[in-house]
């Protein structure tokens, strides 16, 4: 016997969460326990009933859907994250993958494609609307180009790209790793020439992009 899958919906639109309940509802193995009209409920929800998954509007009143996303991943909570939005915008899409994002469908394909993408993401697969399953390749690729250059460092230079994608200061960094901060910057530096990035900020902004890698 298939196993039950268990649901939250949230999202702020009456009717297309109706709509969306109603075409979920269609599958027996498929079970909705609750849904929201705001993130703050959703997140509740998501802690008290512990679903299997939460499927999530990214523009939500109370908390956005990349808030509850990151909040369930701080409180280390079961549900494996769909998003269910408008958005095509590539940076929103690697934005929600970075924080542990399951499933990323677009809306004006929500009735093909939920069905499939619940029981993927149920699986512990990833599932992307087709309509921009380029994004997900291109991802790939960089991640691939991005993992050859990490592979070249150090492992303390790989410690110390890690806590800079957590935001770490120099001085942090060097408290953490019990060196000097002036120790810390030669490593920086040394980073940023093996991966040859330009710039004040490249070197922080290379860490926080690819810390899903590091």
């Amino acid at each position: 016997m298939e196993k039950t899958i268990k649901l939250i919906i949230a999202d702020d639109h009456p009717v297309f969460l109706k709509g969306l309940i109603e075409v979920i509802s269609e599958d027996n193995s498929l079970e909705i326990v609750s849904s929201a009209a705001n993130g703050e409920l959703a997140l509740n929800q998501i802690q008290k009933l512990k679903p299997d998954i939460a499927v999530l509007d990214i523009n939500m009143p109370g908390l956005t859907g990349f808030e509850v996303a990151k909040k369930s991943c701080e409180m280390k909570l079961s549900a494996r994250i769909i998003f269910l939005t408008m958005h095509k915008e590539e940076d929103i899409f690697n934005k929600a993958l970075d924080l542990g994002v399951m499933g990323y469908i677009l809306k004006e394909s929500a009735s093909e494609d939920i069905i499939e993408c619940i029981k993927t993401v149920s699986e512990n697969k990833h599932y992307i609307s087709p309509i921009i399953s380029d994004f997900l390749i291109k991802r790939m690729e960089s991640d691939s180009t991005s993992k050859n250059k990490i592979d070249n460092l150090t492992n303390t230079e790989r410690s110390i790209l890690k806590l800079l994608s957590e935001k770490k200061t120099s001085r942090e960094i060097a408290e953490i790793l019990f060196v000097s901060q002036r120790t810390v910057e030669n490593h920086r530096m040394n980073i940023c020439n093996k991966l040859e990035l330009h710039g004040g900020s490249a070197l922080l902004l290379f860490a926080v992009e690819n810390k899903h890698i590091l």
